[in-house]
């Protein structure tokens, strides 16, 4: 396989980075892998459901990024890799693996993948998906809600005791790193389709 290009994909929770990397598969559907910062979570299997559910998520200590770093690196030489799963109905990481090929094209999703300076190291550009607050908070209920099988109190207060403290104090700050930042998520269709065009130059 030629030269890995890789593209980091942030910005605060629920703002839009989802909608943008569908459209990269959209637009590369054979060629693209996308690894997500959320599956490296740390186990916490010593504590109770309770405490897990406690804990501060969107710090950058909740993460096993070493991990993840190591196992970009290797999908950069063309290893394969076995990706943890993390089950957020127990807000812990599962027994299971998932094994992973290197794709042409490497999109890491994340909140905080742009503090990191050994991750931003290793991508090639670097995306920061800017959005309104009250949408994010709208968007994060939704999902969270629908998809997660969290209650509307816990969502609130996870959003109220860490999501946005966190946010202001890691996420925000990070967007001064990023080569492109893209407002209104992936409805702003002349930023996405321009960066589809840098990528595409890149893997010609």
């Amino acid at each position: 396989m030629d030269k890995i290009t890789v593209v980091g994909v942030a910005g605060g929770s629920a703002s839009g980075k989802t909608t943008i990397i569908e459209k990269l598969r959209g637009a590369f559907p054979e060629d693209i892998l996308v690894m997500s910062h959320d599956d490296y979570y740390k186990a916490h299997h010593d504590l109770s459901l309770e405490n897990r559910a406690k804990l501060n998520y969107d710090h950058p200590n909740a993460y096993d990024t070493d991990l993840f770093i190591d196992h970009l690196k290797s999908l950069i030489r063309n290893d394969s890799i076995k990706r943890p799963v993390y089950d957020y109905t127990i807000h812990n990481r599962s027994s299971e693996e998932v094994i992973v090929q290197p794709k042409k094209i490497i999109v890491i999703d994340g909140i905080l993948i742009l503090e990191n300076q050994a991750l931003r190291d290793l991508m090639d550009i670097k995306i920061f998906v800017d959005a309104d607050a009250d949408e994010r908070l709208i968007r994060r209920i939704k999902r969270d809600t629908m998809e997660r099988g969290r209650s509307l109190s816990s969502v609130l207060e996870q959003y109220r005791n860490s999501v946005k403290p966190m946010h202001d104090q890691f996420v925000e700050p990070s967007k001064k790193y990023a080569d492109i930042i893209i407002p209104y998520g992936g409805r702003n269709r002349i930023a996405v389709n321009m960066l589809i065009e840098i990528i595409n130059r890149r893997i010609k």
